[in-house]
């Protein structure tokens, strides 16, 4: 007997009704998706807290300091960033390693990619300082292994396995075109139509070559920034990237009332670099400066609307970046960032106790961390804790470009552990000091505070120069080239200098021994290594005669000190600025 079409219908209808509406359940709108971005930089394997503080406005006026960094308590802090975002990523911009706390440096940096690996960090782009033992130790970073490339041994405590997350050099070219380590990485988030990709560039400066030992580097160049974060944006693209980061270990600095949100009169070596970039960046993640700062980049520029971060140095900050990726239209839709104080433990600083403050939240070190960084700090302690003598005062670092007390003390330990080699005058570079130095209420000074005031390892030399390129010299320190640094000089020694006067002629006078310096005369002069090959930029160094090698300049510095019962920090005006 046929079947009713009223039967037929009644049993084909769910089933149409179940077609038509599987289409309508596929263009349903996506939302868009958050990822969590956690920005580092500058770590500098400071495994204990630093003893430095992050300047903030109060809000009634004045500024207060904030204890900050530490290993393990930035780890609590990255948890507590991620605890914010359901899905995340950790990046770093160079300078993970190298001119790092003892602890750190006595075993390779070891511990420094141990911290990092435990806290979870997806990607590094290598800094200047990441080749400061040479690329074949770099690579052993990545790796692992326990090889030897330097006069330290590796694996003292313990096997090193390398870093788990990923180095990147995109502008680190070898011989034969190829990168040192990749250029670029891609991390997904999400599943099915809501999944989304974000694209990562990392890279150091270009003038890195100005800034290592060149016997490190031989065979590499670094290639213009700009130029390779804009080939490599449409690779990442292609590659289905809906959002990129370009990691860089270049940077700039803010003016004003110190502010780490803050973006104010922003300039530096990375305007140039920044202006030229690709439209299609997101997010720059920097370094170098050590400076804090967060800048919605369109501000600065209309046509180039990324979002500009820093978290300054030593862990003392982490920032908190938020995007919003449409993962139809494969693009940011919102982006925005804050930089988070790592608040850690009081400490006292060259001008007296620090105390916390409830201004800020105050982190607790993060169990596992503290537990891996208390092994290496304990098998260093033979190194850091040796008292090596005493000071009369402490000796504050000042970060601006003239001379300091400090400045001068080192290079009137350089000038005393040369005298036999001829000496007559010594210079100490501004950027070679990374921390005050602070003796206990009796003057006493530890091994370890020394170390990190230099914890570069430098053997000084001295070579011969006329008073023409001495002053040349000091002209470069001066000039619209880079940042302002003016070379502390030795004690006998003094210059004048007026920055209104043209680049390359704003040395006033100099003098040496009350008399003034003869251009014409050849004296014998002693400089760290890293100045005697050129670096920060100080080329009139380079190959001079009658070069001799002398000791290191942390030991310099401990014989000078050691040399009398308590040494006077020289309190004279050795740089003068005119007006």
């Amino acid at each position: 007997m046929p079947t009713p079409l009223r039967s037929v219908l009644a049993l084909l209808l769910p089933g149409l009704l179940a077609a038509c509406a599987a289409p309508m359940a596929g263009n349903a709108p996506v939302e868009p998706v958050e990822v969590g971005i956690v920005g580092l930089n500058d770590f500098h394997g400071s495994l204990e807290p630093p003893r430095q503080s992050v300047n903030v406005a109060d809000g009634k006026g004045g500024l207060i300091a904030v204890p900050a960094g530490g290993a393990a308590w930035l780890a609590s802090a990255i948890d507590s960033v991620r605890a914010k975002h359901p899905q995340s990523m950790t990046v770093s911009a160079g300078d993970m390693i190298s001119a790092s706390q003892l602890a750190s440096s006595l075993y390779l940096d070891e511990p420094a990619i141990g911290v990092m690996n435990r806290i979870g960090v997806d990607f590094n782009a290598v800094g200047n300082h990441e080749f400061d033992n040479g690329q074949q130790e770099l690579l052993r970073k990545q790796t692992g292994g326990c090889e030897k490339f330097t006069p330290k041994e590796p694996c003292a405590l313990e096997k090193f396995t390398g870093a788990t997350f990923k180095y990147l050099a995109a502008s680190t070219k070898r011989a034969d075109g190829s990168t040192l380590f990749p250029a670029t990485g891609l991390k997904t988030f999400g599943s099915g139509r809501s999944a989304v990709t974000v694209g990562v560039i990392g890279l150091t400066l270009k003038g890195t070559p100005n800034l290592v030992n060149p016997t490190g580097i031989q065979g590499l160049t670094f290639e213009d920034e700009a130029d390779t974060i804009n080939a490599a944006v449409p690779l990442l693209k292609e590659q289905g990237a809906d959002a990129i980061v370009v990691l860089i270990h270049e940077g700039g600095r803010t003016k004003g009332e110190p502010n780490p949100q803050g973006c104010e009169n922003f300039a530096g070596d990375i305007r140039p670099i920044l202006d030229r970039l690709d439209t299609r960046v997101d997010v720059v993640v920097s370094g170098h400066t050590h400076w804090a700062y967060v800048c919605d980049y369109a501000a600065l520029n209309p046509a180039k609307p990324f979002l500009l971060t820093s978290a300054g140095v030593y862990g003392e900050l982490v920032t908190d970046i938020t995007l919003k990726i449409d993962p139809v239209a494969g693009r940011v839709v919102s982006k925005r960032a804050e930089n988070v104080i790592v608040q850690s433990v009081p400490y006292t600083s060259s001008r007296g106790p620090l105390a916390n403050t409830p201004l800020f939240p105050q982190f607790q070190p993060r169990a596992d961390v503290a537990q891996y960084v208390a092994k290496y700090v304990e098998a260093s302690k033979a190194y850091t804790q040796r008292p090596i003598g005493k000071l009369d005062r402490a000796a504050p670092k000042a970060d601006g470009p003239e001379g300091d007390a400090l400045r001068n003390l080192i290079a009137d330990a350089q000038l005393g552990a040369t005298r036999d080699k001829g000496a007559q005058i010594a210079f100490m570079n501004p950027f070679g000091i990374r921390a005050a130095l602070v003796p206990t209420a009796d003057g006493t000074l530890t091994f370890g505070d020394i170390y990190l005031c230099q914890p570069f390892g430098n053997n000084v030399v001295t070579q011969s120069m006329t008073g023409a390129q001495i002053k040349a010299v000091l002209e470069e320190g001066l000039d619209d080239t880079g940042p302002k640094q003016a070379l502390a000089p030795s004690t006998g020694f003094a210059f004048t200098y007026d920055p209104a006067r043209p680049s390359g002629s704003r040395i006033v006078s100099i003098m040496l021994d009350g008399k003034p310096l003869d251009m014409a005369t050849t004296y014998r002069v002693t400089v760290n290594g890293f100045l005697g090959l050129g670096g920060d930029g100080f080329s009139g160094f380079v190959g001079k005669p009658d070069t001799v090698t002398g000791p290191t300049d942390i030991d310099a510095l401990e014989s000078w000190i050691r040399a009398v019962p308590v040494r006077g920090v020289p309190q004279e005006a050795r740089v003068v600025v005119k007006g």
